[in-house]
């Protein structure tokens, strides 16, 4: 029973307002309908989204995958730019099942906040959108969570689920990679959205930067530099996915070109890596020196301008590289070990 004596207190109060989560649902939900397709069966607000698989595929294979933006969220945070982390999250998670031949089909994103705002959540959700339409992937549903506690106010936190669909004869990697194919490099937008706690740490605490800081090397802001959208790669490799001659992609996110490269290479077959320093943009080199930190750190770390390396066959490099911007980053030779990269 409750106690008289006692001041009632009710769930605002404590720190959710349910009200601002409901009054940022209607501002969104005309947003998020417009990346809608004939596919999408249920509305925004409903328990689960209902996505129709149509007819045209003969042995589809869904992929999925989940991510989130890691402390690159803090750098926005700081910047009070909030447009620019959700276009980071779509693209992030539709490289990761593009990798696997799988063109996106439907997105459901998390947000945790300490206190919710209207204004930075509608921010958000704009760039969810704006991603979205841009691969051609609708924004079926998701999740506001205002948990006071868990989340100082100010901050947030976000996470995504993509889920794609591929031909299952189109499946990347092709078992057909071997010795004598060609790594081809397609440039990353920046760091996207890896290694950004040692960024972070050399940056700001070491060398004493803030965000508008102005850097002669970068030609522009801190945080422009550091916002930069993580880049998708969808639009100039859709039309190579059913092309036999490309054999493999590596989206190059945490572990860097070697950590990540590995994973689509078949045991006895090694990568040989050509990256001169010349090729890495300036912020890379800022990081270095102002954190003194080595090049097997570097490596380890962040992506070194390489967003996405492509395997190919011989015959396909020219017209490739011609096509996408690509260059030329080493080829695959034979060993007697596990896979493995080795940079020159």
């Amino acid at each position: 029973m409750p106690d008289d004596n006692l001041k009632p207190i009710d769930y605002k109060e404590a720190g959710v307002d349910i009200e601002a989560g409901e009054n940022a649902v209607r501002r969104i939900k005309d947003k998020v309908r417009s990346t809608f397709n004939a596919n999408v069966l249920s509305e925004l607000g409903s328990f689960g989204g209902l996505y129709r698989i149509d007819d045209s595929w003969n042995k589809p294979v869904l992929v999925s995958s989940t991510d989130g933006v890691g402390t690159k969220l803090l750098v926005a945070i700081q910047a009070g730019v909030y447009h620019t982390v959700g276009q980071d999250l779509v693209n992030h998670c539709v490289n990761d099942i593009l990798v696997q031949g799988a063109k996106p089909l439907f997105f459901l994103d998390y947000i945790g906040v300490g206190k919710l705002s209207v204004e930075t959540i509608a921010k958000i959700i704009d760039g969810f959108v704006k991603a979205c339409k841009e691969n051609n992937c609708a924004l079926i549903g998701g999740e506001m969570a205002e948990m006071p506690g868990v989340y100082q106010p100010g901050d947030f936190d976000l996470a995504g689920t993509i889920v794609g669909i591929v031909e299952e004869p189109q499946l990347l990697p092709r078992v057909s990679i071997g010795a004598g194919d060609i790594l081809l490099a397609l440039p990353s937008s920046g760091l996207h959205t890896n290694g950004f706690s040692l960024a972070r740490k050399v940056l700001f605490e070491r060398m004493g930067l803030q965000v508008d800081s102005y850097l002669e090397d970068l030609g522009c802001s801190l945080s422009e530099c550091l916002l930069q959208v993580h880049r998708s790669y969808l639009p100039v490799l859709l039309p190579y996915l059913k092309d036999s001659n490309l054999l493999a992609l590596a989206h190059i996110t945490g572990g860097g070109i070697g950590g990540n490269l590995k994973r689509v290479l078949p045991s006895g077959i090694k990568a040989v890596v050509n990256l001169p320093k010349t090729a890495i943009p300036p912020i890379y080199h800022i990081i270095q020196k102002g954190g003194n930190v080595t090049d097997d750190v570097m490596r380890q770390t962040f992506n070194l301008g390489v967003g996405m390396i492509c395997v190919v066959k011989q015959e396909l490099v020219s017209r490739f590289m011609q096509d996408t911007g690509a260059t030329i980053l080493g080829e695959l030779e034979t060993c007697e070990s596990a896979a493995r990269v080795e940079f020159k």
